[in-house]
């Protein structure tokens, strides 16, 4: 094939809901450049995208898919990219390394939470946007609902390339205002009949025209000039103007197509190849160290690589761009993440699964390469002399976790290395080995996000696993003071074990004041507070320990030995095993033997001291608390919020956001385990939320009862 020069290449994200109709566009898009001779489908399984087992077997995109088009001498790469919110992560990266979206929006259903979610994302990268109005084929497509919807949420930067004459089953002409022409096609769609338009259409047109073209001029002064001198601008001037305006974001041009039926494909694609941004129109990327890289061919030579993946009859596969430099077949390159060294012996341009061998890319192009030695998604490839790293893609927290183990005990070393290679083929999957749980727990974006690593897991590496649900990482404290003492003594002949601790313990709060006196009954103890640590709590909270202690009851030397007692009790507590926090300890007396008193006597007798005064201090068990927002249509609000009160949630706050509710709650983490799924299934799929993690409350009354009834039954069932 052509090596095409930086100038000449153009990187698109093909974006949009789920079932939206983004694969059946690329489809025709390939189609129509040439590069397939036939339309695959969807149900029969044999697109260019689509192509994973999983993605067959579930009916829906799963993992992004590159292809590359050749088209009025412009090499268009297009990432098409899965539409479910459970795979955000993979329209992420492809936003990191393209020039452009393209959303696809059904026009059957207009402005979904799905396709505000992607824009923001546009938006938070500042990439241009063009949406492609799809299905007004369908039954219930309603072309001006879907614009009125888009002029709505996205504002007056909304500018209609194209309208078409009717909709539904019968749709197969539009009004193209750039060209001011009308396209038709026959049933079979493909290649239109170009004609003038209609009279009758003609003043609409007009209208819709002379909007098109201020906005264009709006992005030059000299556009402006000659459009206020003369009215009019040339075609080329037109498109001059609105590349401008795609690069400044001050216009999002919208397209009419039937993907399935080829209508209208084509013509989008003329615009893509020849008023869309190239790479080089657009403002050079940062490195780690802030400066621009831009994408020169003669350049130092780097590769950034935003996707690894594990492919049927290949294996590991590297999808890179070329973010300077000329990259030739054979290259060797530094891995500056890694610090490990790469032939890239062949490269490859991608079609989905087809990888086609060539000698050179240039900067601003996106290839791979096949069987790397060291390398992972993120990972930064550079030639001798080159110190170029990239670090631009950052993915959003995980909203779903689930405990994941083999139903076979020993093979958990396999389990956990095709876990991290599956974290590197998509980060948005995050494994953690929870010492607190005891449990590995693998974190996504959702239940299909899980459920598709379960099914990869089981049926490509014929590892059978186990989902379970995650436990909570609880918390205890106390709500008042107490006092204990406990006397450690263990003879067994010769030398014995002899330790008496006496401490009082209570809540503690940051800056309160030392202690001074307590009192007990009828009983009042005066504190001389002679040391005082301070110990950070790896799971938050403090431990603080005054050393009380007056004339030698205990030596100095067995303080740190009782500290190590209590931090025992602190990493697991006395009520549910559960670590505890926001503890003052005061050790004020004691005994000790000068034979039998060691460090062992005085651990153990400071951890069961403080375990019996925990229990007399009126203890709490604390659960953690998310942030949850909730963006949903507004005539599931009210079942979204009954729901979310269901889950133990507290309304925080609703308000509206471009025509979406949203709703803002705190909700504990133990309600939240499958609220995707329910959520999903309340609003039809039409709705998204995010979590993020606010801090620990007391869980009420009943539900510490339950936690600490199971604690039990669970003790009684391990001895």
């Amino acid at each position: 094939m052509k090596v095409y020069q930086t100038n000449e290449i153009k990187n698109i994200a093909l974006l949009g809901s789920k079932g939206s109709g983004k694969t059946t566009l690329a489809e025709a898009m390939l189609y129509e450049c040439g590069v397939i001779k036939r339309r695959g489908t969807i149900e029969a399984g044999n697109t260019v995208s689509d192509y994973f087992p999983v993605e067959k077997e579930y009916g829906y995109s799963v993992f992004s898919t590159i292809f590359h088009a050749e088209f009025l001498g412009k090499k268009l790469n297009v990432i098409d990219c899965p539409g479910a919110d459970d795979f955000v992560g993979n329209a992420i990266t492809a936003l990191g390394v393209t020039d452009t979206g393209v959303i696809v929006v059904d026009s059957q259903y207009g402005v979904e939470v799905g396709t505000q979610n992607i824009f923001r994302t546009c938006a938070s990268v500042k990439k241009p946007v063009i949406f492609a109005l799809n299905q007004l084929d369908g039954e219930k497509a309603d072309y001006e609902n879907s614009l009125e919807q888009l002029r709505e949420i996205f504002g007056p930067k909304i500018t209609p390339i194209q309208y078409p004459l009717s909709c539904g089953p019968g749709f197969n002409a539009m009004i193209d205002v750039l060209l001011m022409k009308k396209y038709s096609w026959g049933p079979d769609g493909g290649v239109p009949t170009i004609e003038e338009i209609p009279a009758e259409e003609m003043e609409r047109a007009k209208e819709l025209h002379q909007q098109l073209v201020e906005a264009a001029a709006e992005n030059d002064e000299t556009l402006m000039d000659k459009f206020f001198e003369e009215g009019h601008l040339t075609e080329d001037e037109m498109r001059m103007g609105i590349r401008k305006g795609l690069i400044d974001r001050s216009i999002y041009p919208v397209f009419c197509v039937s993907a399935l039926k080829d209508m209208g494909v084509r013509r989008m694609m003329e615009f893509l190849g020849n008023v869309v941004p190239f790479v080089d129109d657009m403002p050079a990327p940062l490195n780690t160290a802030g400066e621009p890289v831009p994408p020169c061919s003669d350049g130092p030579l780097s590769l950034f690589v935003f996707k690894t993946t594990i492919e049927p009859h290949i294996g590991e596969v590297s999808y890179f761009k070329v973010m300077s430099g000329t990259l030739t077949a054979g290259a060797d390159l530094d891995n500056v993440s890694r610090g490990s060294k790469e032939r890239l012996a062949q490269i490859f341009c991608v079609c989905g699964q087809i990888k086609t061998p060539v000698d050179t890319l240039h900067a601003g192009d996106i290839g791979a390469a096949v069987k790397l030695k060291d390398v992972r998604t993120g990972n930064t490839l550079d030639a001798k002399g080159c110190d170029y790293a990239f670090d631009f893609i950052k993915y959003p927290a995980p909203k779903y976790q689930r405990a994941i183990r083999p139903v076979t005990e020993s093979d958990a070393e396999k389990l956990a290395a095709i876990l991290t290679r599956m974290h590197e083929e998509d980060p948005t999957w995050v494994i953690e080995q929870s010492k607190e749980l005891k449990q590995t727990l693998l974190k996504g974006q959702g239940e299909f996000h899980l459920r598709t690593l379960k099914w990869r897991v089981e049926n490509n590496d014929k590892l059978p696993i186990v989902f379970d649900e995650p436990k909570i990482p609880y918390r205890e404290t106390i709500t008042k003071a107490a006092r204990a003492d406990y006397r450690h003594k263990k003879q067994s002949g010769g030398s014995g074990q002899f330790g008496e601790v006496h401490l009082i313990i209570e809540p503690y709060t940051e800056g309160m004041p030392e202690p001074t006196t307590y009192r007990f009954g009828n009983q009042e103890y005066v504190m001389k507070v002679r040391n005082t640590q301070e110990i950070p709590l790896d799971w938050g909270g403090k431990l603080v320990v005054c050393d009380c202690i007056v004339g030698g009851a205990i030596d100095t030397r067995f303080i740190p030995a009782i500290v190590k007692g209590l931090m025992d009790r602190m990493e697991q507590g006395p009520l549910t095993g559960s670590y505890a926090r926001d503890v003052r300890v005061c050790i004020y007396d004691g005994k000790m033997h000068p034979v039998d008193s060691n460090e062992i006597s005085f651990r153990l007798a400071g951890r069961n001291a403080f375990s019996e005064a925990f229990r007399n201090s009126n203890p709490k068990i604390l659960e953690p608390v998310y942030d949850v927002d909730v963006m949903v249509p507004a005539d599931s609000m009210g079942d979204v919020m009954s729901d979310l009160q269901g889950r133990r949630g507290i309304i925080m706050g609703m308000s509206s956001e471009n025509g979406f509710e949203k709703i803002s709650a705190k909700v504990p983490l133990k309600e939240m385990s499958s609220y995707s799924t329910a959520l999903s299934s309340i609003t039809g799929g039409r709705s998204s939320f995010t979590m993020n993690f606010a801090g620990y409350e007391l869980v009420p009354g009943d539900v510490q009862d339950r936690l600490l009834k199971e604690y039990a039954e669970k003790a009684g069932a391990d001895e």
